[in-house]
Protein backbone atom coordinates (compact mmCIF):
# COMPACT_ATOMS: atom_id res chain seq x y z
CA UNK A 1 0.00 0.00 0.00
CA UNK A 2 1.29 3.36 -1.00
CA UNK A 3 1.46 6.04 2.12
CA UNK A 4 0.24 9.67 1.48
CA UNK A 5 1.33 11.93 4.02
CA UNK A 6 -0.87 14.67 5.45
CA UNK A 7 1.01 17.27 3.78
CA UNK A 8 0.67 16.02 -0.05
CA UNK A 9 -3.48 15.38 1.21
CA UNK A 10 -3.27 19.19 2.31
CA UNK A 11 -1.84 20.33 -0.94
CA UNK A 12 -3.69 17.95 -3.41
CA UNK A 13 -7.02 19.67 -1.59
CA UNK A 14 -5.35 23.06 -2.22
CA UNK A 15 -5.30 22.36 -5.92
CA UNK A 16 -8.75 20.70 -5.67
CA UNK A 17 -9.79 24.28 -4.32
CA UNK A 18 -8.44 26.02 -6.75
CA UNK A 19 -9.97 23.75 -10.04
CA UNK A 20 -13.07 24.11 -8.59
CA UNK A 21 -13.01 27.60 -8.15
CA UNK A 22 -11.64 28.17 -11.28
CA UNK A 23 -14.61 25.67 -13.20
CA UNK A 24 -17.00 27.89 -11.26
CA UNK A 25 -15.83 31.19 -12.21
CA UNK A 26 -15.82 29.80 -15.47
CA UNK A 27 -19.34 28.22 -15.67
CA UNK A 28 -21.81 29.28 -14.07
CA UNK A 29 -20.98 32.73 -11.85
CA UNK A 30 -21.95 35.77 -12.75
CA UNK A 31 -20.21 38.78 -13.34
CA UNK A 32 -20.62 40.80 -10.13
CA UNK A 33 -19.86 36.83 -8.33
CA UNK A 34 -16.74 36.50 -10.49
CA UNK A 35 -15.07 39.87 -9.54
CA UNK A 36 -16.02 39.62 -5.54
CA UNK A 37 -14.33 36.24 -5.76
CA UNK A 38 -11.53 37.96 -7.16
CA UNK A 39 -11.57 40.92 -5.25
CA UNK A 40 -10.96 38.42 -2.05
CA UNK A 41 -8.53 36.94 -3.65
CA UNK A 42 -6.64 40.24 -4.23
CA UNK A 43 -6.40 40.78 -0.38
CA UNK A 44 -4.09 37.83 -0.50
CA UNK A 45 -2.42 37.75 -4.01
CA UNK A 46 0.92 37.83 -1.56
CA UNK A 47 0.67 34.37 -1.38
CA UNK A 48 0.80 32.62 -4.89
CA UNK A 49 -2.55 30.44 -4.67
CA UNK A 50 -4.40 33.46 -4.49
CA UNK A 51 -2.39 35.30 -7.03
CA UNK A 52 -3.78 32.41 -9.53
CA UNK A 53 -7.15 32.54 -8.23
CA UNK A 54 -7.79 36.09 -8.62
CA UNK A 55 -6.36 36.16 -12.12
CA UNK A 56 -8.50 33.55 -12.74
CA UNK A 57 -11.74 35.01 -11.62
CA UNK A 58 -10.81 37.77 -13.33
CA UNK A 59 -9.85 36.63 -16.74
CA UNK A 60 -13.37 34.58 -16.51
CA UNK A 61 -15.32 38.19 -16.52
CA UNK A 62 -13.37 39.11 -19.47
CA UNK A 63 -16.03 37.21 -21.93
CA UNK A 64 -18.47 39.06 -20.39
CA UNK A 65 -17.18 42.47 -20.36
CA UNK A 66 -19.34 43.98 -23.18
CA UNK A 67 -22.13 43.55 -21.18
CA UNK A 68 -20.92 45.88 -17.96
CA UNK A 69 -20.61 49.51 -16.96
CA UNK A 70 -17.77 51.18 -18.93
CA UNK A 71 -16.59 51.82 -15.03
CA UNK A 72 -16.61 47.97 -14.51
CA UNK A 73 -14.90 47.34 -17.64
CA UNK A 74 -11.90 49.37 -16.57
CA UNK A 75 -11.66 48.00 -13.16
CA UNK A 76 -11.70 44.62 -14.65
CA UNK A 77 -8.85 45.19 -17.25
CA UNK A 78 -6.85 47.33 -14.48
CA UNK A 79 -6.74 44.56 -12.13
CA UNK A 80 -5.71 41.87 -14.51
CA UNK A 81 -2.90 44.18 -15.91
CA UNK A 82 -2.22 44.97 -12.98
CA UNK A 83 -1.92 41.02 -11.51
CA UNK A 84 -0.22 40.02 -14.97
CA UNK A 85 2.26 42.78 -13.74
CA UNK A 86 2.69 41.30 -10.44
CA UNK A 87 2.52 37.50 -10.56
CA UNK A 88 6.35 36.90 -12.44
CA UNK A 89 7.47 38.09 -8.83
CA UNK A 90 6.67 33.97 -7.66
CA UNK A 91 9.63 32.89 -10.57
CA UNK A 92 12.91 32.06 -10.63
CA UNK A 93 12.91 35.60 -13.31
CA UNK A 94 12.71 36.09 -16.84
CA UNK A 95 11.02 33.34 -17.89
CA UNK A 96 9.15 32.09 -20.93
CA UNK A 97 6.39 32.05 -18.72
CA UNK A 98 7.11 35.85 -17.47
CA UNK A 99 6.91 37.37 -20.92
CA UNK A 100 3.83 35.59 -21.39
CA UNK A 101 2.49 36.97 -18.54
CA UNK A 102 3.61 40.73 -19.44
CA UNK A 103 2.49 40.26 -22.56
CA UNK A 104 -1.08 39.78 -21.38
CA UNK A 105 -0.59 42.92 -18.72
CA UNK A 106 0.14 44.89 -21.51
CA UNK A 107 -3.01 44.01 -23.83
CA UNK A 108 -5.42 44.08 -20.90
CA UNK A 109 -4.08 47.84 -20.17
CA UNK A 110 -4.29 48.82 -23.78
CA UNK A 111 -7.81 47.25 -23.64
CA UNK A 112 -8.46 49.97 -21.13
CA UNK A 113 -6.90 52.60 -22.42
CA UNK A 114 -8.94 52.03 -25.34
CA UNK A 115 -12.21 52.57 -23.60
CA UNK A 116 -11.66 56.06 -24.14
CA UNK A 117 -13.00 56.80 -27.58
CA UNK A 118 -10.56 59.54 -28.31
CA UNK A 119 -7.59 57.45 -27.33
CA UNK A 120 -8.80 54.62 -29.53
CA UNK A 121 -9.24 57.18 -32.53
CA UNK A 122 -5.84 58.63 -32.06
CA UNK A 123 -3.88 55.69 -30.73
CA UNK A 124 -2.72 54.53 -34.22
CA UNK A 125 -1.76 57.85 -36.01
CA UNK A 126 -0.51 59.65 -33.33
CA UNK A 127 0.20 57.95 -29.69
CA UNK A 128 1.48 61.23 -27.69
CA UNK A 129 -1.69 62.77 -28.29
CA UNK A 130 -4.04 59.50 -27.63
CA UNK A 131 -2.62 59.55 -24.64
CA UNK A 132 -3.39 63.14 -23.38
CA UNK A 133 -6.87 62.21 -23.78
CA UNK A 134 -6.51 59.78 -21.35
CA UNK A 135 -7.92 60.42 -17.58
CA UNK A 136 -7.17 56.80 -15.77
CA UNK A 137 -4.33 56.55 -14.17
CA UNK A 138 -4.24 52.63 -13.56
CA UNK A 139 -4.84 52.41 -16.94
CA UNK A 140 -2.21 54.57 -17.56
CA UNK A 141 0.65 52.86 -15.27
CA UNK A 142 -0.02 49.27 -14.94
CA UNK A 143 0.06 49.77 -18.98
CA UNK A 144 3.38 51.43 -19.41
CA UNK A 145 4.71 48.84 -16.27
CA UNK A 146 4.05 46.35 -18.07
CA UNK A 147 5.38 47.53 -21.26
CA UNK A 148 8.47 48.83 -19.56
CA UNK A 149 9.51 45.39 -18.68
CA UNK A 150 8.97 44.05 -22.34
CA UNK A 151 11.17 46.90 -23.44
CA UNK A 152 14.02 45.76 -20.84
CA UNK A 153 14.04 42.41 -22.31
CA UNK A 154 14.95 42.90 -25.45
CA UNK A 155 16.04 46.48 -25.55
CA UNK A 156 17.00 46.89 -29.28
CA UNK A 157 13.58 46.53 -30.12
CA UNK A 158 12.60 48.36 -27.09
CA UNK A 159 14.20 51.33 -28.02
CA UNK A 160 12.10 51.98 -30.12
CA UNK A 161 8.98 51.46 -27.93
CA UNK A 162 10.77 53.52 -24.91
CA UNK A 163 8.88 56.93 -26.14
CA UNK A 164 5.57 55.29 -25.95
CA UNK A 165 6.25 53.63 -22.46
CA UNK A 166 7.96 57.58 -21.17
CA UNK A 167 4.68 59.12 -22.61
CA UNK A 168 2.17 56.85 -20.64
CA UNK A 169 3.97 57.11 -17.17
CA UNK A 170 4.47 60.97 -18.05
CA UNK A 171 0.21 61.19 -18.28
CA UNK A 172 0.01 59.11 -15.02
CA UNK A 173 1.94 61.59 -12.97
CA UNK A 174 -0.10 64.07 -14.47
CA UNK A 175 -3.39 62.81 -13.79
CA UNK A 176 -3.11 61.14 -10.42
CA UNK A 177 0.61 61.54 -8.96
CA UNK A 178 -0.78 59.98 -5.86
CA UNK A 179 -1.59 57.05 -7.42
CA UNK A 180 0.32 53.60 -6.34
CA UNK A 181 2.41 55.32 -3.64
CA UNK A 182 3.57 57.46 -6.43
CA UNK A 183 4.91 54.87 -8.54
CA UNK A 184 4.38 56.27 -12.22
CA UNK A 185 7.06 59.02 -10.33
CA UNK A 186 9.29 56.69 -9.39
CA UNK A 187 9.48 54.75 -12.77
CA UNK A 188 8.91 57.35 -14.87
CA UNK A 189 12.10 59.26 -12.66
CA UNK A 190 13.92 55.97 -13.40
CA UNK A 191 13.40 56.06 -17.23
CA UNK A 192 14.88 59.75 -16.84
CA UNK A 193 18.07 58.74 -14.94
CA UNK A 194 18.84 56.22 -17.41
CA UNK A 195 17.84 57.34 -20.88
CA UNK A 196 20.71 59.46 -22.67
CA UNK A 197 19.28 62.84 -23.46
CA UNK A 198 18.87 62.06 -27.46
CA UNK A 199 16.56 59.12 -26.07
CA UNK A 200 14.28 62.05 -23.96
CA UNK A 201 16.69 61.11 -20.64
CA UNK A 202 17.06 64.02 -18.04
CA UNK A 203 18.63 62.86 -14.82
CA UNK A 204 18.32 65.68 -12.59
CA UNK A 205 14.63 65.99 -13.05
CA UNK A 206 14.51 62.03 -13.24
CA UNK A 207 16.18 62.84 -9.93
CA UNK A 208 13.13 65.11 -8.85
CA UNK A 209 10.74 62.78 -9.54
CA UNK A 210 11.98 59.75 -7.51
CA UNK A 211 12.23 61.84 -4.94
CA UNK A 212 8.77 63.51 -5.22
CA UNK A 213 7.56 59.87 -5.18
CA UNK A 214 9.33 59.34 -1.65
CA UNK A 215 7.26 62.34 -0.37
CA UNK A 216 4.18 61.18 -1.47
CA UNK A 217 4.25 57.70 0.07
CA UNK A 218 7.61 56.93 2.23
CA UNK A 219 5.96 54.10 3.19
CA UNK A 220 5.60 52.42 -0.21
CA UNK A 221 9.38 51.15 0.00
CA UNK A 222 9.60 50.60 -3.87
CA UNK A 223 10.15 54.22 -3.88
CA UNK A 224 13.67 54.18 -1.77
CA UNK A 225 14.92 51.21 -3.46
CA UNK A 226 14.17 52.64 -7.21
CA UNK A 227 16.18 55.62 -5.32
CA UNK A 228 19.01 53.50 -4.12
CA UNK A 229 19.20 51.16 -7.44
CA UNK A 230 19.06 54.19 -10.40
CA UNK A 231 20.64 57.01 -8.49
CA UNK A 232 23.13 54.99 -6.39
CA UNK A 233 24.46 53.24 -9.14
CA UNK A 234 25.40 54.06 -13.15
CA UNK A 235 24.09 52.61 -16.07
CA UNK A 236 24.85 52.63 -19.78
CA UNK A 237 21.80 53.48 -22.15
CA UNK A 238 20.71 49.51 -22.65
CA UNK A 239 20.73 48.96 -19.00
CA UNK A 240 23.48 47.65 -17.96
CA UNK A 241 25.10 48.78 -14.76
CA UNK A 242 28.34 50.65 -14.78
CA UNK A 243 29.69 51.43 -11.70
CA UNK A 244 28.61 53.34 -8.79
CA UNK A 245 27.35 56.91 -8.66
CA UNK A 246 26.79 57.49 -4.55
CA UNK A 247 27.58 54.52 -2.03
CA UNK A 248 26.31 56.16 0.94
CA UNK A 249 22.55 57.03 -0.36
CA UNK A 250 22.87 53.14 -1.44
CA UNK A 251 23.76 52.34 2.09
CA UNK A 252 21.17 54.64 3.44
CA UNK A 253 18.16 54.18 1.37
CA UNK A 254 18.24 50.31 1.47
CA UNK A 255 19.13 50.77 5.26
CA UNK A 256 15.63 52.48 5.88
CA UNK A 257 14.14 49.94 3.38
CA UNK A 258 15.24 47.00 5.67
CA UNK A 259 14.29 48.44 9.02
CA UNK A 260 11.13 49.22 7.90
CA UNK A 261 7.27 47.70 8.88
CA UNK A 262 6.00 46.37 6.21
CA UNK A 263 2.60 48.65 6.55
CA UNK A 264 0.05 49.18 4.05
CA UNK A 265 1.58 47.07 1.18
CA UNK A 266 2.09 43.03 1.91
CA UNK A 267 2.72 42.59 -0.99
CA UNK A 268 5.10 45.37 -2.71
CA UNK A 269 7.31 45.86 0.84
CA UNK A 270 8.05 42.02 0.90
CA UNK A 271 9.46 42.77 -2.43
CA UNK A 272 11.12 46.37 -2.24
CA UNK A 273 12.86 44.58 1.31
CA UNK A 274 14.01 41.27 -1.08
CA UNK A 275 15.45 44.05 -3.98
CA UNK A 276 17.36 46.33 -1.28
CA UNK A 277 19.23 42.56 0.12
CA UNK A 278 20.00 42.11 -3.71
CA UNK A 279 21.13 45.69 -4.16
CA UNK A 280 23.55 45.08 -1.06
Amino acid sequence: MIRVSRSSVLCLAIVLILLAGFVTACGTDSPANLIAQADWAYTTRHLQESMIEAIAAFEAVVPSLDTLSFETQAYVLNRLAQLCYEAPSFSEGDTPEDRVLYEKGKTYGLQSLRLCSEFAENEASDFDEAVSYVTDAAALLWTADNWGVLCGMNPIQGLFHQGKVLALFSRSVEVDPSYWGGSASNALGSLLIMSPPALGGDKEAGLALVQSAIAIDASYLTNRVVLAEYWGFTYDFLGQLTGIRDAELVERELAIVLDADIGDWPFWNPQAKRGAEALL
